[in-house]
């Protein structure tokens, strides 16, 4: 910045939306930078869009949610009525991280860059849309696509064995699901930010929050019903009874649904095309690429105490992993002593308990969204390590309560009364667990990004840096979950409690950990809310 007065200077402003421009490049004199500067900001503020426009820019937020809340209530069950195995149905769920780590920043790099006249961000969001429902009708019909393929031509309700084409088809439409979902989720976020004026941003993020919330309690509800094939009977067939009919059903809907949300938010977001000789700003990861090494990611460049948060966030998503993989199979295995590929008494017992474990997944977003209220004034109250660490004990003590619900019903189990619904007493405290996990969950989807945004504000390498590493642990983590729990469940007979008790000592250690190791944190806390999936 030295130089002569007069000196002709660069200023690149940092927009918050893009319905003008997108990055305002203004070069002034060096004694007029502050001026420049204040104008700026000016201009940013009478950018702000109005909160209808925001409100249904976010739609497609419910609608991914909705399709994401069904994978996670329906799918692990459903892979085992195909045949394969306990042990090896969280491998399919690896997918999600790998395409978390590669997809999304790519695909924020070129939604940046994007010069087509419908906008920067839309044509990745109408893209991934189409791709989610492409995904879903493979994963709903695969059953039936295996059937024509040559799988065994046995009634569904009465063959056992594997259906190895029909798997196929379903991991590739399972894959396909997560590849598309990280193609939308990136670019929707991104609109929100372009949209939102700097004093929006806390409205902006509790919209999103809201929507997701609707997607989930609407994706959750959907589960829950277990009834759908009753409804469209025509959707069952020689391959798919039951269990597939209404899998099948509950996507056809998740289709329309998403849709519609889709086509609301194409319609009402308010993007102005990006011409190809303007100056871009650049995403978080393109600039610690400029910072860092190739990758963007250099743990160098990272303040010390951010080590502390990686280790805490690392812990508190091992926790989450085998909750978010085995929590209807749960239900539906040690609460309910079901069995997806049984006799069919153990097969409409599990399926009961799978929809009693969506219907506590329901609740759990509901939890989930009302404690979102309570974050700010909590950390404002007890700081932001406090509530971080208090997450984790909450989970901590939730996991160790599915051990002792587990050892109830097997007390139940083993009196003689096998085949019969578990008792009143221990279907509603797995269901009060499952709800209780909203509070905790609304943290691990804000603080720790606060935090992060806090303990790297004045760091060199930036806090898209930061972002692109916190990423890391979450997604090692779930790889590590998607390889390992399956197999170490079938080291103690098959079942979901030995990952619950492993989630159990991670979150313990994380909550010790994040009081211990974590700095000391201003009480201003702002959210800026996240969602993995």
């Amino acid at each position: 910045m030295a130089g002569k007065s007069g000196e002709s200077v660069s200023i690149s402003v940092p927009y918050r939306n893009l319905r003008k421009d997108v990055e305002v490049e203004m070069v002034t004199t060096k004694h007029g930078n502050e001026n420049a500067s204040s104008s700026a900001d000016d201009a940013a503020v009478a950018k702000d869009c109005s909160l209808v426009t925001l409100v249904l820019s976010c739609t497609v937020a419910a609608g991914v949610q909705f399709g994401w809340a069904l994978q996670l209530s329906l799918l692990t069950p459903y892979i085992q009525t195909l045949g394969i195995s306990h042990a090896f149905s969280s491998f399919i769920w690896l997918c999600g991280p790998i395409t978390g780590l590669v997809v999304q920043p790519c695909v924020g790099i070129w939604s940046d860059k994007c010069t087509s006249k419908y906008g920067r961000r839309r044509p990745f969001i109408l893209v991934g849309s189409l791709m989610i429902s492409i995904a879903v009708i493979i994963i709903g019909f695969s059953a039936d696509i295996g059937y024509l393929l040559g799988d065994a031509k046995e009634h569904c309700s009465t063959f056992k064995g594997t259906r190895t084409r029909a798997a196929f088809v379903f991991i590739i439409g399972f894959w396909l699901l997560d590849l598309a979902n990280n193609t939308v989720q990136g670019p929707a976020r991104a609109l929100l930010a372009d949209l939102s004026g700097p004093d929006q941003r806390n409205t902006a993020n509790a919209v999103f929050c809201l929507w997701m919330a609707i997607g989930n309690i609407l994706g959750f509800s959907a589960g829950a019903s277990g009834r759908w094939q009753e409804w469209f009977p025509f959707l069952t067939s020689t391959a798919c009874c039951a269990a597939c009919g209404n899998l099948k059903a509950a996507f056809l809907l998740a289709v329309v649904f998403l849709t519609i949300c889709t086509l609301v938010t194409i319609y009402f977001a308010e993007e102005i095309p990006l011409a190809s000789n303007n100056p871009t700003r650049t995403s978080g990861l393109e600039h610690s690429k400029s910072n860092g090494t190739a990758n963007g990611i250099n743990l160098r460049q990272l303040p010390p105490d951010m080590h502390s948060v990686l280790i805490v966030m690392a812990l508190t998503w091992l926790s989450w992993f085998p909750f978010f993989l085995f929590d209807t199979d749960w239900m539906g295995r040690e609460v309910y002593h079901g069995n997806p590929t049984g006799e069919s008494l153990l097969v409409k017992l599990y399926g009961q308990g799978v929809r009693e474990g969506a219907f506590g997944l329901l609740l759990n977003s509901v939890v989930l969204g009302f404690s979102s209220f309570l974050i700010e004034p909590m950390c404002q109250r007890m700081g932001a390590r406090a509530v971080w660490a208090l997450s984790n004990f909450t989970v901590f003590a939730c996991m160790a309560g599915t051990a002792v619900i587990s050892l109830m019903s097997l007390k139940d189990n083993s009196e003689g009364n096998e085949h019969i619904l578990p008792n009143e007493t221990t279907r509603t405290a797995a269901v009060i667990v499952f709800a209780l996990l909203g509070f905790p969950l609304a943290i691990t989807y804000s603080v720790p990004f606060s935090v992060t945004a806090e303990v790297t504000a004045d760091s060199g390498g930036g806090q898209g840096l930061a972002i692109g590493v916190l990423n890391l642990a979450i997604v090692i983590p779930q790889m590590i979950v998607s390889l390992g729990a399956g197999p170490w469940d079938a080291l103690f007979g098959g079942g979901n409690l030995p990952a619950f008790v492993l989630a159990s000592v991670a979150a313990f250690a994380a909550g010790v950990i994040a009081l211990r190791s974590l700095p000391t944190l201003s009480s201003s806390f702002k959210s800026t809310g996240f969602h993995i999936g």
